[in-house]
């Protein structure tokens, strides 16, 4: 039997994930739990994307297979999720609009390079660098989603059909929704999310919340609301019976920029989704998922969708918890779960017909709601206000501007506070002193040369990680220096010496060089003494003041002065 994973970097992926049959019962209920979750959320997000509600239930049955066929997280459940939604929608939206007769062709091509991205990304091995990210941005990010999504189900949400543009036409257009809102359909969906927010938690165990308000719903349209005050209630109609037709990938020259930066948030995005899904998955389990070899499967996932005209897919936290709670550990739950909401597809794609749009529109305003990190807005502020600041603006720019430009501008200020702090500490670690008083870490016999110096002697001392914001403060220290014929610059307590570093390391010992000061290099070890070697600093100075210890350079450093 293979193991839950491998640690990174020392075992070659596995072509499959992690499937026993040590647990088949706890798996195939897992599954079967998972896939009643699931139908409601790939009808909602279908029909949310404009895609229809077909593809939303093939996303999940192919991306869900795929994933867990040939991911890293045994016990992951993947599927359409709300932010995968989002971005997806822009994209059919923005392709259409240009491109009427091939634009869902076009979207359906973003998908299946979205997934060659994340397989790429796998193989590459940036598994471990694709969640680290500050988490102001990723909340702001995350919650920016959540704000559009709900944006987005207004127009369904009032009985109308959503208006073209986005957020930003919704939002224009709002005044017009509420003047035609048509009463049934709200009524529906009111009847949805209350159903979602209300159901009592026992139970919530014996049937999802979701399927509850669905089948309500649906009920409800068909008896009490049928065509209440003359209207025609919006509903899914039928969707096609039999399995999907597959999707040639199509490309325009003139569109090519654009369908790439495109697939590229979406598999970014994907790949965000499904690794954070798979550290909550490992918390509850206590397992260690591989997250390379989960890209892998999330891409061969989104790659299938979109040839098969699927919606995109990533780790869903909602499924993936109901999944482990009903006693999924392994593969062969995410795989069951696959097969028997494809059978269901199969067997009653007719039935869904009769689904209001207005109860999904509520289902999917209810994940919109979830999507925002209404705990972390409430206490940012507490934390730290320029980290609020921060997720404030990624929110604003994600429902506003651009999700590339909120989270490239989020991380880019987010990283700049970070070095800044860093580097003010660090530069506290910068530090010379001329006698044996002075705060540094050394021995009592270095002290007593340094006394012995009589204020000739320097000892210019670094410790820790040198980044390139603690290029100033060398600078700083070493233009106070005074009167002195000897410095000793010791590097044996430093960790990281960065290029902007050592080029200030190697500007103090050239300037002393030039002012006729005895100079010595002592300490350096590892990268740090490489570094220098390559920038030739260590042919400025005789062996004998490169080669030697910080005492033995004291040492000598006196001995000079005489």
């Amino acid at each position: 039997m293979t193991t839950a994973s491998a640690p990174p970097g020392r075992s070659p992926l596995r072509l499959l994930n992690h499937i026993s049959t040590n647990n088949i019962k706890g798996d195939l209920f897992g599954g079967v739990t998972a896939a009643v979750i699931a139908l409601p959320m790939a009808l909602a997000f279908g029909v949310a994307s404009g895609a229809g509600a077909a593809a939303g239930l093939w996303g999940a049955v192919l991306v869900g297979l795929f994933a867990a066929l040939f991911g890293g997280t045994p016990s992951l459940i993947s599927e359409p999720t709300g932010p995968m939604t989002v971005v997806m929608t822009a994209v059919i939206a923005s392709f259409t609009a240009s491109n009427p007769d091939n634009g869902m062709a076009m979207a359906f091509t973003v998908v299946m390079l979205a997934g060659l991205f994340q397989i790429a990304f796998g193989v590459l091995r940036l598994g471990r660098y694709v969640t680290q990210m500050p988490y102001t941005v990723i909340s702001g990010f995350m919650s920016g989603i959540g704000l559009i999504l709900i944006i987005l189900q207004l127009g369904p949400f009032l009985g109308q059909a959503s208006p073209k543009g986005g957020v930003m036409g919704t939002l224009s257009n709002l005044p017009q929704l509420l003047a035609n809102a048509r009463p049934t359909e709200i009524t529906l969906a009111v009847i949805t999310m209350a159903i979602l927010w209300l159901t009592p938690a026992a139970l919530k165990k014996i049937a999802p919340p979701q399927l509850i308000a669905l089948v309500v719903g649906t009920v409800l349209s068909i008896t009490v609301l049928s065509g209440g005050g003359g209207e025609e209630l919006r509903r899914i109609g039928a969707i096609a019976s039999g399995f999907p037709a597959l999707q040639v990938p199509h490309f325009e020259l003139g569109e090519l920029q654009l369908m790439l930066v495109d697939a590229a948030v979406l598999g970014m995005l994907g790949c965000i989704d499904a690794l954070l899904t798979s550290v909550v998955a490992d918390s509850i389990t206590r397992t260690e998922h591989n997250s390379n070899k989960e890209l892998i499967g999330q891409g061969l996932g989104n790659l299938a969708s979109g040839l098969f005209g699927g919606l995109p897919g990533a780790g869903a936290t909602m499924g993936t918890v109901v999944n482990i709670q009903s006693g999924g550990r392994s593969a062969l739950s995410g795989i069951s779960r696959a097969v028997i909401l494809m059978v269901v597809i199969l067997a009653l794609s007719g039935v869904a017909a009769q689904i209001p749009q207005a109860v999904l529109a509520g289902i999917a305003l209810k994940v919109g709601v979830d999507i925002v990190d209404w705990g972390f807005i409430k206490r940012a502020h507490r934390i730290s206000i320029s980290g609020a600041l921060i997720m404030y603006l990624v929110i604003a720019l994600t429902v506003l501007v651009d999700l590339i430009a909120a989270v490239g501008i989020g991380v880019f200020i987010a990283n700049i506070l970070t070095i800044d702090k860093m580097s003010a500490l660090q530069s506290k670690s910068v530090k010379s002193v001329s006698t044996g008083d002075g705060d540094l870490d050394i021995s009592d016999e270095e002290r007593r040369l340094l006394d012995q110096g009589r204020g000739q002697v320097l000892l210019f001392q670094l410790n820790g990680a040198m980044i390139f914001g603690v290029a100033k403060a060398i600078g700083r220290e070493h233009n106070a220096i005074g009167e002195c014929k000897a410095v000793v610059f010791d590097l044996t307590e430093v960790s990281h010496l960065g290029v902007t570093a050592a080029l200030a390391v190697e500007n103090a010992v050239e300037e002393a060089i030039e002012k006729g000061r005895e100079v010595f290099v002592v300490g350096a070890s590892g990268t740090t003494q490489r570094r220098l070697e390559k920038l030739g600093l260590y042919q400025k100075l005789p062996a004998e003041r490169t080669q030697v210890g910080r005492q033995e350079a004291l040492q000598q450093a006196v001995a000079a002065l005489s």
